[in-house]
């Protein structure tokens, strides 16, 4: 896929996590034309509605597990016993099922964060990045939305690649950069290499 392509792409993967099934005017608004080109990679449910299967099988895994927390909160697991609300605690009871709710509606309603790469490479280096912002610039994502922005960037960046992805990760955390940057595409020379590396091991430390 071309640049472009790969930004429609995942811009696609993000309606869709978001909103559910697309219809072909919701895509069209969103990609135009370059909807033609990245098709092959979406299938139709019964409604004739558009949607990535392997996006909608990770959701679907995630919807699983806010289930379970939900019970877990609720008390409302496959283990727990039904009880009888004795007469007279009516209030008590109902203020526990407030409070309930509200615990749920904070588990459910905490957005998911979509990430580019599912390796255990390139999480290790994007928890590197994120230690490295909190201790060199004392900044930390305030919300799922701002990080899954700065992942879209990494991506748009890297042409999608993920050891492109890694090099820029490297690049910014060697040279003190709060963002980022497309890696150079001049050779670097030998000096200049054994530098960019010193630099790296100061700042990620020998024990990561």
């Amino acid at each position: 896929m071309t640049f472009e392509e790969k930004g429609a792409y995942i811009e696609l993967l993000m309606m869709q996590f978001n909103r559910g099934h697309m219809t072909s005017h919701m895509i069209g608004q969103k990609v135009g034309q370059l909807w033609d080109t990245i098709k092959v990679k979406f299938s139709q449910d019964d409604k004739g509605l558009w949607y990535n299967v392997r996006l909608e099988e990770e959701k679907n895994k995630r919807q699983k597990f806010t289930e379970s927390r939900r019970n877990n909160v609720s008390g409302a697991n496959q283990y727990s016993k039904k009880k009888k609300t004795k007469v007279g605690h009516t209030t008590s009871h109902m203020e526990d099922e407030d409070r309930n709710v509200n615990e749920v509606k904070s588990v459910s309603e905490k957005k998911e964060i979509i990430f580019p790469f599912d390796s255990i490479e390139f999480m290790k280096w994007w928890g590197y990045w994120k230690e490295y912002k909190l201790k060199e610039h004392g900044f930390k994502y305030k919300s799922e939305v701002s990080e899954q922005a700065a992942l879209k960037k990494l991506t748009e960046l890297s042409d999608a690649i993920e050891s492109d992805a890694v090099k820029i990760i490297e690049q910014s955390i060697a040279n003190g950069w709060k963002g980022f940057f497309a890696v150079k595409n001049e050779a670097q020379s030998s000096s200049d290499m054994d530098e960019y590396k010193r630099k790296l091991k100061e700042r990620i430390g020998d024990g990561h």
